[in-house]
């Protein structure tokens, strides 16, 4: 089958969700040089790959497919503007952005969610791209939100929570996993609860930040891992997913860490919290997730990651 219509196709393409990148290296005359991309995989963890695809049509495609480094710096959600820059034709790209330089030179930019410096390992001819494939010989998490891409538009997970909020009486809650364990609370009955908060004035972020500041540890929230309404008492629920930087101290002021083969042995009072134990269990030893809409006791669970 032939295309003739590569707009509907680039929309098609577009309806999987994304996150955004920026791929950076040097040129021949050692200058940063860099561009905007949410064509990013991991490939292997043994050895450890990644890939990107770049337009052949790129000024910048035969330094980076000739290059001995690049790296891949996912940017968080406040960095929009950075995607922006990478996607233009803009003169002195780095001028404008804050970046440091990392062991093998390649360009990174700062406050990223997260970084990946990569030794060139392969270069796969695609179409009308080639397919860089890069081994990792180092990264860097911080731990905060990815800047995520659907259809044409930037979306984060603070303004996807602002979405869905329908009820006042809001219960903002965070499911903190870190090197296979979460943290956990215990109640005024001693049974275990997720950290959790009712929103404040100022809305889901400023809630997560205080979640965080009172546990004591660099998190941030990745995506929406359940929204529920508990009709019996008339409050609404909302349960991030976050993720903590790689090098973040496993020390709490509050709360502790429960191994998460071990979190199918705790029963919670609360059925809905529980059930949704139960099933981050067998999501993260699967390593795919998904989401969940409903009540305490009803709903659907939607695939995010095949």
């Amino acid at each position: 089958m032939e295309i003739q219509d590569r707009r509907q196709l680039r929309d098609a393409f577009g309806s999987f969700l994304t996150g955004v990148t920026v791929v950076t290296s040097r040129d021949s005359n050692n200058e940063p040089i860099g561009f905007t991309a949410n064509s990013f995989s991991s490939v292997s963890l043994d050895p450890a790959l990644l890939l990107i695809s770049i337009d052949k049509r790129s000024a910048n495609f035969d330094n980076f497919t000739r290059c001995e480094h690049f790296a891949v710096n996912i940017l968080s959600e406040k960095q929009k503007d950075i995607s922006n820059i990478f996607a233009q034709k803009i003169e002195d790209r780095f001028s404008h952005v804050n970046w440091f330089t990392a062991t093998s030179d390649s360009p990174i930019i700062s406050e990223s969610s997260a970084w990946f410096d990569c030794s060139l390992y392969q270069v796969i001819d695609a179409g009308d791209h080639a397919i860089l494939i890069g081994k990792v010989v180092d990264f860097h998490s911080e731990g905060t939100a990815g800047l995520g891409f659907y259809r044409g538009a930037y979306f984060t997970p603070y303004e996807s929570a602002q979405s869905v909020i329908q009820n006042p009486e809001l219960i903002i809650s965070a499911l903190i996993e870190s090197e296979n364990k979460v943290i956990m609370f215990r109640d005024s009955l001693n049974n275990y609860c997720l950290p959790s908060s009712v929103i404040s004035e100022k809305g889901v972020h400023e809630t997560l930040e205080y979640l965080f500041n009172k546990i004591g540890i660099q998190a941030s929230p990745g995506f929406i891992y359940s929204v529920y309404e508990d009709r019996k008492n008339k409050k609404q629920h909302i349960v991030f997913l976050c993720a903590v930087a790689t090098d973040t101290s496993s020390i709490l002021k509050n709360g502790q860490f429960i191994n998460i083969d071990e979190l199918s042995k705790i029963k919670l009072d609360d059925y809905a919290v529980n059930s949704l134990i139960q099933r981050f269990t067998q999501e993260a030893t699967a390593g795919n997730y998904s989401v969940y809409y409903g009540d305490e006791n009803n709903g659907q669970v939607k695939q995010l990651i095949a």
